[in-house]
């Protein structure tokens, strides 16, 4: 069976899907990519590599480009992800000293 689509109304994979309802004003993407920096900075860190990429992007972008120490961790987190290898830790300790230094927390011992 066919739908017609329209602009507001389109369908994926014969799923329909209203846009209008699927986008909220509310949502403020730089709260989103905080609250997933805070998870990379806890003690249990997202497990979804689309997730730690979708960050990784974000801080590549609005960051400090491939130095940025927020970037170079997500990467290495998915990296670990991927491959199951421990991740460098000396990394880490970087991401979260960037992470007082913009604000994020006023000591590391309070992303943990």
């Amino acid at each position: 069976m066919s739908q017609q689509q329209r602009p507001d109304n389109v369908s994926i994979d014969e799923i329909p899907v209203d846009i209008d309802n699927t986008q909220s004003a509310e949502v403020d993407p730089a709260d989103e990519i905080e609250s997933i920096t805070r998870g990379l900075a806890g003690e249990q860190p997202p497990t979804n590599p689309l997730v730690v990429l979708k960050a990784a992007r974000w801080w590549y972008i609005h960051g400090k480009g491939g130095t940025d120490p927020a970037f170079q961790w997500a990467i290495e987190w998915a990296r670990h992800l991927a491959t199951d290898t421990p991740s460098d830790v000396e990394r880490f300790d970087e991401f979260l000293e960037y992470l007082v230094s913009v604000g994020f927390a006023n000591e590391r011992h309070e992303l943990r």
